[in-house]
């Protein structure tokens, strides 16, 4: 190769460039893209979101179109019997009535009464799904006084079912002030009657699909009447207080 072609051609260290008055590009700077990351990371968050929030939209509107097609019903529970087992009355003073009719002192300091009543109540479940119940409380009480309380677990009862539930209030020696104690007293040996009252809640979820519904809560209300000398029921209404979710 001439020396003149030697000249002209390129050398790897820029001696070219020198000899044309022509310096070396400087190298590249590499700057981090941290703002185009970071807008990155915020459109998948909002994609996720987005996306979560649709299906859980989704899945309450099949629930809602589900739970509407069913057109459910509130369960019926109610106190369809009342059995004494043993009831028993005792004052202060050395005279008492045990349920045979013995004469008491009219005016005693206190009382106490003994009691064992076993309830039979009927769940009834009138829709196309079944029922989930949870544990319910049952108190009975003598003119606003709680004497006793009882409890019943909690089941699930099939669709278009009846089923029977039973519980057993046991008292035992239920003390009663003076005023309360003459009132009782006088109702067991001049009336004969004992008016008492059994309260209760019941809770309840009605299930479809293996989702169990908002709860909701019916409140049993009976006033039942004892016979101490019988030592049975003579009267008995129930209802419900009503309906709350």
């Amino acid at each position: 190769m001439p020396p003149h072609a030697r000249e002209m051609c390129p050398s790897p260290n820029g001696d070219h460039h020198r000899r044309h008055g022509l310096s070396a590009a400087p190298p590249l700077a590499y700057y981090p893209r941290s703002s185009s990351s970071s807008a990155s990371f915020k459109g998948c968050c909002c994609c996720l979101f987005l996306l979560s929030s649709f299906l859980l939209l989704l899945v309450l509107a099949v629930f809602l179109i589900i739970f509407l097609a069913v057109k459910p019903e509130k369960p019926q529970f109610d106190l369809q019997q009342v059995g004494v087992q043993y009831m028993g009355i005792s004052t202060s003073n050395p005279s008492s009535f045990d349920g045979t009719g013995t004469a008491v002192s009219p005016s005693p300091t206190t009382a106490s009464l003994s009691l064992t009543i076993h309830l039979l109540f009927t769940a009834v479940n009138p829709n196309k799904v079944g029922i989930k119940y949870g544990e319910s409380r049952f108190t009975v009480m003598y003119r606003g006084i709680p004497l006793g309380k009882a409890s019943v677990p909690g089941f699930y009862q099939e669709a278009h079912s009846t089923r029977n539930v039973e519980a057993t209030i046991a008292v035992e020696r239920a003390n009663l002030m003076q005023a309360d104690a003459a009132d009782l007293i006088r109702d067991a040996s001049l009336s004969d009657r004992v008016q008492l009252r059994v309260l209760g809640d019941v809770g309840a979820k009605i299930r479809v699909l293996d989702f169990d519904s908002p709860g909701v809560q019916v409140s049993v209300d009976c006033a039942i009447v004892i016979s101490p000398r019988k030592q049975s029921i003579t009267d008995k209404q129930c209802g419900f207080d009503g309906l709350s979710v």
